[in-house]
């Protein structure tokens, strides 16, 4: 197979797409498999490694591990166009006087700073400290902190005191993000972030997911909820198989972003 340099999310899908089917792979062999350079590879397994999708090893890569991801301040520096228009996307589902639920992460906090620059007369709770900073530099939008235990890896607060918090409102839409969606529903590594995301969707009319395509069939640790139990995800391209399938026939709205793709760096001949 020859798949030209420009294509990084093809190969980078391929690469994943590999360690499905075997626990380790050689850079090498990727590198002739795909028909690119190794140092091409190298970059690819490097930014997989950092969104938490492999473990870069000696010579190659290896399937990440079910209980871990980067930290909050990693994950916000990588795949950042693909989670703007996520967001701009997202942002078309409120409307003034909505009450809404917005969760710890980084592409929640994107949505959030896209959010208090475009709708006025909002009401948000949150858990999440970036969040929340970002919609108080906007006009008009009433902010609800959550008490609880922060966590300063995720730079959220979490525990029963968070979730009993949320349990006194109810809300329009609740916006979540997760670390995979596979046809069970969608997946994260923490627990406690499951327990405050399971929380919003129960306490909000329309429950509505935020990721990128390449948490596509990408299994974590704790199930967050069954599949139909969502209302909308949005995302930055179409899921294929069994994944759409499932969408289709749980009735949730699937809302695809466009992004506009920079060339990337190719490598001398």
């Amino acid at each position: 197979m020859f798949l030209p340099e420009g294509k990084k999310a093809a190969r980078q899908r391929l690469i994943i797409a590999e360690l499905g089917l075997h626990p380790a792979v050689r850079t090498s062999a990727l590198a002739r498999r795909l028909g690119v350079s190794t140092e091409t590879v190298r970059r690819d397994i490097e930014e997989l490694t950092r969104l938490g999708l492999v473990s870069r090893t000696y010579g190659g890569a290896a399937g990440r591990q079910l209980g871990l991801q980067p930290e909050f301040q990693d994950r916000d520096s990588l795949a950042v166009e693909e989670r703007d228009a996520i967001a701009r996307k997202a942002v078309e589902l409120v409307k003034p006087g909505d009450v809404l639920m917005i969760d710890s992460g980084s592409t929640t906090a994107r949505f959030a700073r896209i959010l208090a620059q475009a709708v006025e007369q909002i009401t948000v709770i949150t858990n999440c400290f970036a969040v929340a900073h970002s919609l108080v530099q906007g006009s008009g939008v009433r902010v609800l902190f959550c008490p609880g235990d922060f966590s300063v890896r995720e730079r959220g607060v979490y525990g029963s005191e968070t979730c009993a918090f949320l349990q006194r409102f109810n809300a329009d839409i609740a916006f979540i993000g997760a670390s995979g969606l596979t046809v069970e529903g969608p997946t994260d590594v923490e627990t406690q972030a499951c327990w405050i995301k399971r929380t919003m969707l129960d306490r909000a009319e329309r429950g509505v997911l935020l990721l990128d395509g390449t948490k596509f069939d990408r299994r974590h640790l704790e199930l967050v909820c069954p599949l139909d139990r969502l209302s909308d995800v949005v995302t930055d391209r179409h899921p294929e198989g069994g994944l759409a399938v499932r969408l289709t026939r749980g009735g949730v709205t699937l809302h695809v972003a466009s992004s506009v793709t920079q060339p990337e760096h190719v490598d001398p001949a």
